[in-house]
């Protein structure tokens, strides 16, 4: 079973998306082969600065690797080191209907909330169509908000192949995570950027304190019993913390004498603990990018191989001679 999943560099990366998308992603290389890669030609609909793409792509690059993504294991290359994928992205645009485009919910979202409309963030889902297509994907683990764009990735499949008369591409499946919970904020609503609501994973010192400490509470006393069902530091806790450990915390509530502050600072030594081997590592190829970019050039000729070979079937289908 080959699973295909893109990760876009989009900088710093705060615990909603570890527990919501990159951890789930890491232990999939124990499910079958993962081709991963970072997806620089996608990052381009929305940045437009050499010095950010090229910062944010390292870092992402950077980031998997001390999470664990093994290049052993698993395929992972850079978009733009792999220039197959915008041949069959336009080989794909002439079996891709406006109508099919026009319905994309993501492009009408984007738009709508003042995103400038061009060709690039049109056409999106045409491009993701050939990442998943060139490496005969069977599995694209997604969020509900991409289901839409597999759908489509298989609507364009169907019209090459039937147009053919040839089974060309493989029908790739989505997968949703249903039983992924809602990473919650330091304010109580979804972890996101765009709320300044996160706590980064790899940062400062100072600056996680600064976040953890910020953790938005009731405003009961010392001597006061605090109720942990409904308390953000207690929904976040449950993320790093074993059930006897949350036992203890829940006593904790109940007994007065300690405030939020006390809790919070318990929360924050968890996190530290639990990202310190990751820090380490992470630490590591910051110092190597030499061997991050070798790491990233013996992924991207890995898939290549397999992207050149399916061109050719292609190709040799289309009439390219």
């Amino acid at each position: 079973m080959r699973i295909l999943s893109g990760i876009q560099p989009s900088g710093t990366i705060h615990i909603g998306n570890y527990f919501g998308m990159i951890k789930k992603m890491i232990e999939s290389q124990n499910d079958g082969e993962l081709f991963a890669f970072i997806a620089s030609y996608h990052a381009l609909t929305s940045v437009k600065d050499k010095e950010s793409l090229e910062k944010n792509s390292y870092e992402a690059a950077i980031n998997f690797l001390a999470l664990g993504m093994d290049p052993e294991k698993s395929t992972f290359w850079i978009q733009h080191d792999v220039k197959e994928v915008l041949e069959l992205y336009w080989i794909l645009s002439n079996h891709t209907s406006m109508g099919l485009l026009e319905r994309a919910h993501s492009y009408k979202d984007k738009t709508s909330r003042g995103i400038s409309a061009n060709h690039g963030l049109f056409s999106y889902p045409v491009l993701m169509a050939a990442d998943i297509l060139l490496f005969n994907s069977n599995i694209v683990p997604v969020g509900k908000d991409q289901i839409q764009h597999v759908e489509m990735t298989r609507d364009i499949a169907n019209s090459f192949n039937n147009h053919y008369g040839k089974e060309i591409f493989l029908l790739p499946t989505a997968k949703v995570d249903e039983v992924v919970a809602t990473v919650p904020g330091t304010d109580g609503a979804k972890m996101s950027k765009s709320y300044n609501n996160t706590i980064d994973m790899f940062t400062t010192s100072k600056q996680r304190k600064k976040q953890v400490m910020g953790i938005v509470t009731d405003s009961k006393e010392l001597d006061e019993v605090k109720e942990w069902e409904s308390c953000n530091i207690y929904s976040i806790s449950k993320l790093f913390m074993n059930d006897d450990e949350l036992a203890n915390l829940r006593q904790r509530y109940a007994t007065p004498g300690e405030g939020y502050g006390h809790f919070k600072l318990t929360l924050l030594e968890k996190i530290e603990e639990y990202f310190k081997p990751y820090e380490e590592k992470r630490e590591y190829f910051l110092n190597n990018k030499k061997e991050v970019r070798e790491i990233l050039e013996f992924g991207a000729s890995k898939a290549r191989k397999i992207a050149s070979e399916k061109m050719r079937e292609i190709r040799d289908t289309i009439g390219l001679i």
